[in-house]
């Protein structure tokens, strides 16, 4: 326990409540980009049967297995079984269940620098030996895995936030995906290549997926940010051995999820149209939304901070350039009604003060406009 942090982001989120704050902090979805209509009336058909109040599989119902063999099957050379497939409480909840089964304390697992909370506060309560390698922009820089590996160092999985990172919003390059799983397969270690973001795409499809080139790669995602959070249905995509070690982790959790979820989350992902449709929709007006940032970015910081390219996801990554502590610019921030998260809540030792991630799905234009001002201002207090 005394391994354990909180996360800055939740703690933030109780701060960002309050209705005069704007709040560029959580990785939310829109609230009213939620396809509300389409889950109630999918809701409404599962309820037809009381079968959907009843219990179901650990690894998930059989007919959502069989939804995401298919979708992830398109993804790959080879096509995914069901029994590559376990459905789990939200991917964080497959994060969890992988490093119980497959990390012991003291082994050595590499994140990126910044790194994504949630990933931490698993590893951490492994008591795991938490390594970094930085990353630019073309993603996780694979040759320093490749100088940690010729050191000898010997890690037993790597993660990833590949495509539209968390919080750096960048995506892994083509060839560094290549490189990654080369390595993976040289020196036995796992890739954990954590997905959440990679439909929202605001300019053009990312590269393929790391999971194409080797099958020493463990893949997540879930439904969160493109149908909704409370849904919670996430999977994992891994090989049968690993996927069966987790459903006995998963039965000593919580037996199994909510079978009435599955089978909503389960016709709106066959209904390969409608899905197809809504997500055009999602990347046309979040990709609104990001080039509202970073125009206002632009205009009222200069060349005094400069914002990530955001292609898809969440976030942009501002970074300053004048000296700036974000952690102290947060303060002032929040006496402006803005919140933000400092690049000190992503970084292993907490040691990035030059860094900010700003969230811009949740704000129309004009309120991000608004919340930029407002940081601008704090920022020349």
């Amino acid at each position: 326990m005394a391994a354990l942090r909180s996360s800055a982001i939740r703690d933030l989120l109780a701060v960002t409540a309050r209705p005069d704050v704007i709040g560029l902090a959580g990785g939310l979805p829109d609230p009213d980009l939620v396809p509300l209509d389409r889950i109630r009336a999918a809701t409404v058909r599962a309820l037809e049967s009381a079968d959907s109040l009843q219990y179901t599989e650990t690894a998930g119902l059989l007919a959502l297995r069989e939804v995401i063999a298919r979708r992830e099957s398109a993804l790959r050379p080879r096509p995914v079984t069901t029994a590559e497939v376990a459905v789990t409480h939200g991917s964080q909840q497959a994060l969890s269940l992988l490093a119980q089964v497959l990390v012991d304390p003291g082994a050595t697992v590499v994140v990126e620098e910044p790194a994504y909370p949630g990933a931490l506060q698993v590893l951490r309560a492994t008591q795991a030996r938490i390594m970094t390698v930085p990353l630019d922009a073309d993603g996780m820089r694979t040759d320093r895995i490749a100088d940690l590996l010729a050191a000898g160092e010997r890690p037993v999985l790597v993660h990833t936030v590949s495509t539209f990172h968390n919080p750096r919003g960048v995506t892994m390059s083509a060839s560094r995906r290549r490189e990654l799983t080369t390595l993976a397969e040289r020196f036995g270690f796992l890739v954990v290549e954590d997905d959440p973001y990679g439909e929202l795409h605001y300019a053009g499809p990312p590269p393929e997926p790391i999971a194409a080139h080797s099958d020493r790669v463990i893949r997540l995602s879930s439904v969160s940010k493109t149908l909704a959070p409370a849904l919670r249905v996430g999977w994992m995509v891994a090989p049968r051995e690993i996927c069966a070690a987790v459903e006995l982790a998963k039965q000593g959790a919580d037996l199994c999820d909510s079978r009435l979820a599955q089978e909503t989350v389960t016709e709106l992902l066959a209904d390969e149209q409608w899905m197809t449709g809504h997500l055009q929709d999602l990347r046309a007006e979040y990709g609104r939304r990001a080039d509202a940032l970073r125009r206002a970015v632009e205009r009222e910081f200069g060349d005094c901070a400069t914002l990530s390219r955001i292609g898809g996801g969440m976030f942009g990554w501002l970074e300053f350039q004048d000296g700036t502590d974000t952690d102290a610019l947060l303060s002032a921030a929040l006496d402006h009604s803005v919140a933000f998260v400092p690049g000190s809540a992503f970084a292993v030792d907490g040691q990035d003060r030059a860094g900010a991630r700003l969230c811009f799905t949740t704000n129309t234009p004009a309120r991000l406009d608004d919340a930029v001002g407002r940081l601008a201002a704090a920022h020349s207090r």
